[in-house]
């Protein structure tokens, strides 16, 4: 998780947020707790982005780690497209 989007929170509704399941636990979590969502949260929370940086791949062929990789945000799905740079296969995670 990018440490300045947890500016302000305990370690209590820090571990309560990683344990959300969703978008919408995690925005009741945070009306619960009192917390107000700065709008890069509200964002990332609303399907904008993640918590987390960019995850780093290894192709599952050849092991290579140079990988062009794209984030793939919805509505209701968030997943990554990536090719090989090195062999040229295909995925998503």
């Amino acid at each position: 998780m990018k440490k300045d989007l947890l500016k302000g929170l305990t370690e209590e509704q820090i571990a309560k947020a990683k344990g959300c399941k969703n978008q919408e636990e995690l925005l009741a979590l945070a009306k619960a707790e009192g917390v107000e969502l700065t709008d890069e949260q509200l964002s990332i929370v609303s399907g904008g982005g993640l918590f987390c940086s960019d995850p780093t791949f290894t192709c599952p062929e050849c092991g290579s780690n140079d990988i062009n990789s794209t984030e793939q945000v919805g509505s209701l799905n968030h997943y990554w497209s990536c090719e090989c740079k090195k062999c040229g296969h295909r995925w998503t995670t």
